[in-house]
């Protein structure tokens, strides 16, 4: 994006976002994990990037990328220790029996091992999944609804339809639903062959070949790269019908791919 489609770059603004992503890789380093150190310097993150001439969207992705995704227990030690803090809950003595009212105040034992059961939540998830998990509403309801609306508006009518067969689309076309399943697919083989991972119990390299063309449907980064390679005109028009056409067969294709592959059979790997 600096390179391709950027006018003009601000090397102080860049420092500046440099210095920030330092200061951001060195906070998850010696295991700061309050959110509130990442979203300052997040925001000041953003503000570089702004100034730089670079799309602010690359903040976003350098700062989560730096946001803590190891836990402080692991399942089994949240487990034993939420069975101890139930056991201390409920054999709390209590200064009234408990008849079942929600207005009962708890014990001074209650409400500490309560607290113990809230701190074992938070340390047996990873603040990056917590994020994750309280932003996806927003994502999905939200914030990905109004930017489909705001960029893919096309007409395919009044004779448009013909910019879908233009060089322009078609090389997008063929770059999702060809270029991203070969892609995909090549460089999980070559992981796999190279011992960087192992192919999960049940996976057959049709199913990669399905999972790699559902990786075809570049919906958001595909029109947020148009947008930036044709701001205007044309070229953009096109761009969006390659875009929309190529999400819609690789869609197709890659479900149709995934529901008609027999499973494995029983106890294959």
């Amino acid at each position: 994006i600096a390179l391709y489609y950027t006018s003009h770059i601000s090397g102080a603004a860049l420092s500046a976002a440099a210095i920030v992503t330092l200061l951001l890789i060195s906070a998850n380093l010696i295991g700061l994990r309050h959110y509130m150190v990442y979203s300052v310097l997040g925001l000041f993150l953003w503000a570089a990037f702004l100034q730089s001439g670079v799309h602010a969207t690359i903040a976003g992705v350098l700062l989560a990328m730096t946001i803590p995704s190891s836990r402080r227990i692991d399942t089994r030690q949240f487990a034993d220790r939420v069975r101890s803090i139930l056991e201390r809950f409920t054999s709390s003595p209590r200064k009234e029996p408990d008849d079942g009212s929600r207005t009962r105040m708890l014990s001074e034992d209650q409400k500490a091992a309560v607290q113990a059961l809230e701190t074992a939540s938070e340390h047996v998830q990873s603040p990056m999944q917590n994020l994750e998990h309280a932003l996806h509403p927003w994502v999905t309801f939200l914030i990905m609804p109004l930017f489909a609306l705001a960029n893919a508006g096309v007409s395919f009518v009044g004779g448009g339809s013909q910019a879908v067969v233009a060089p322009v689309a078609m090389g997008i076309f063929f770059g999702l639903v060809i270029g991203k399943p070969i892609g995909i697919t090549l460089l999980t083989w070559l992981a796999v062959k190279s011992g960087i991972a192992s192919v999960p119990k049940g996976a057959t390299w049709t199913r990669f070949w399905g999972v790699g063309l559902l990786g075809g449907i570049g919906f958001t980064m595909s029109l947020f790269i148009g947008g930036l390679a044709f701001p205007s005109g044309d070229l953009l028009v096109m761009a969006k019908k390659g875009i929309l056409l190529a999400s819609l067969v690789a869609g197709i294709a890659g479900y149709l791919l995934l529901r008609l592959t027999p499973p494995p059979s029983k106890g294959a790997e």
